[in-house]
């Protein structure tokens, strides 16, 4: 059963109109729909862990958690931290239905990538892949965001999505309601590959809205490199800060 909306008509219609900024409401020509001052002032991850982009004093560092256990990606890619107004942005967009602000984050986050891209060495993936949802939940919220963002990014980047390849048989406790070590212990035989799937040497991309501990991500970028896959990166809108910090 295929619970994604039918959103085509509803979001771009709202976002083609481009008059006004979608945070601050002044009248604006850019594109997306987001002025010159909202953008500069958003909360852009400057200097992080060059692998799973935790928020850190310096720059071209790789945290101690990477270090004392690497995970099965090999970097993750987000524009943002996970802190005001993203974080109500995302919030609004992911248990709202306010899917004007999630495709508005998706050509931002596509834009970053984009330059990613043609300033490094960062090659784009073969395909993307959103992170799967489980069914009862995904019958309760009646839309998976990450398929959202991965069909938005898909477009942006010239890359095909696959919707299907993974997925998550088993409920399981929503991952925000636990703290890092137990979130690990939840996920433990949550994802399977679709039948018959075939990753081997390719490059692929995890597509979802936050990173937080990063096990649902090392568990997914695990099960395609044991299935074959060469490299697996995640992108995400935004990474949320170690605690206390």
């Amino acid at each position: 059963m295929d619970c994604q909306p039918d959103h085509e008509h509803e979001v771009y219609i709202w976002l083609k109109n481009n008059q006004h900024c979608l945070l601050c409401d002044e009248i604006t020509d850019a594109s997306p729909a987001l002025c010159n001052l909202c953008e500069i002032e958003l909360p852009w991850l400057i200097d992080h862990c060059e692998v799973c982009a935790l928020p850190l004093p310096m720059n071209d560092l790789v945290c101690g958690q990477c270090q004392k256990s690497p995970p099965a990606f090999t970097r993750v890619l987000a524009p943002w931290t996970y802190s005001f107004p993203v974080d109500s942005l995302i919030s609004r967009f992911k248990h709202q239905g306010r899917w004007p602000l999630g495709h508005l984050l998706a050509n931002l986050l596509g834009q970053y990538l984009q330059d990613r891209f043609e300033t490094t060495e960062l090659l784009h993936p073969d395909c993307l892949l959103p992170v799967p949802m489980a069914g009862k939940r995904l019958r309760q919220r009646g839309y998976n965001q990450a398929c959202m963002l991965a069909r938005w990014l898909s477009k942006d980047l010239n890359v095909p999505v696959d919707e299907h390849l993974l997925l998550r048989p088993h409920e399981t406790v929503a991952q925000q309601e636990l703290d890092a070590k137990t979130r690990k212990r939840n996920l433990r035989n949550a994802f399977t590959l679709a039948p018959d799937t075939q990753v081997q040497g390719q490059h692929l991309a995890l597509v979802d809205d936050v990173l937080t501990t990063g096990a649902t991500a090392h568990s997914l970028a695990r099960l395609l490199m044991q299935a074959g896959a060469r490299q697996v990166d995640v992108y995400c809108l935004a990474r949320t800060p170690k605690p206390g910090t």
